[in-house]
């Protein structure tokens, strides 16, 4: 399960592009929580702060308490935007979060004990189809990651979803069978046989004979004795 991080904001009145404007010149970031059934709260971040937990890796599945005056919103990133040509964030979107809430995410799918897998040791390639599961899990109950072991794994294997064990309550959102990764036999590059040096020359051929050059073009033979 993901911690829960503290993220402190200021509550901000004024909307609109002018707004929003005059913030990123402050260094921070205009963002509003909605959802909860409850109205949206604006708020504005440290953009230095946001830069690091942006890049930081997670920040789509991170539950933050949102420290908003001293009122704490728990909630979590659903969508941002990026300056085009700068690469900083210009605006995020945090979902409200209640206990109850179930929501949707990417998880990345991380596979451990490769050295254990019989195929891939006798030099079979770990073929991954998905490298993120989309799942439909509680809000507060999100995984940093989806281990898949490898051990015991041979060439030719399949790893399937069902056959992969989620968080208690997560389930796939798409509803097939379908496949994470396989163990794949190696690729063998087949190259032609160079001739070995000195080999005779082919059918048909004339070989020189020993200490002879090689005639010139033009030349003629020499003539007859009589």
């Amino acid at each position: 399960m993901t911690a829960t991080k503290v993220l402190k904001a200021e509550a901000r009145d004024r909307s609109g592009k002018g707004a929003a404007r005059a913030l990123r010149r402050q260094q921070k970031v205009p963002a509003v929580i909605y959802g909860g059934k409850q109205p949206p709260v604006g708020i504005a971040l440290n953009g230095n702060d946001m830069y690091v937990l942006l890049h930081g890796g997670g920040f789509m599945t991170t539950l933050f308490d949102i420290d908003v005056g001293g009122k704490i919103e728990k909630a979590i990133p659903r969508d941002y935007q990026l300056d085009p040509v700068k690469d900083f964030l210009t605006h995020v979107d945090f979902l409200r979060i209640t206990e109850d809430s179930t929501i949707t995410v990417e998880i990345p799918v991380h596979f451990i004990n490769e050295a254990a897998s019989p195929g891939l040791k006798g030099g079979g390639v770990l073929n991954v189809v998905e490298h993120t599961i989309e799942l439909a899990v509680k809000a507060t109950n999100i995984p940093k990651s989806i281990d898949i072991d490898l051990t015991g794994l041979e060439i030719g294997d399949t790893i399937h979803i069902s056959g992969v064990k989620l968080p208690d309550g997560a389930k796939p959102v798409d509803r097939s069978d379908f496949t994470i990764a396989s163990i794949a036999a190696p690729t063998v590059a087949v190259e032609e046989p160079k001739p070995a040096e000195g080999a005779a020359p082919a059918e048909g051929a004339a070989a020189p004979a020993a200490g002879a050059a090689p005639a010139a073009a033009g030349d003629k033979k020499p003539d007859a004795k009589k």
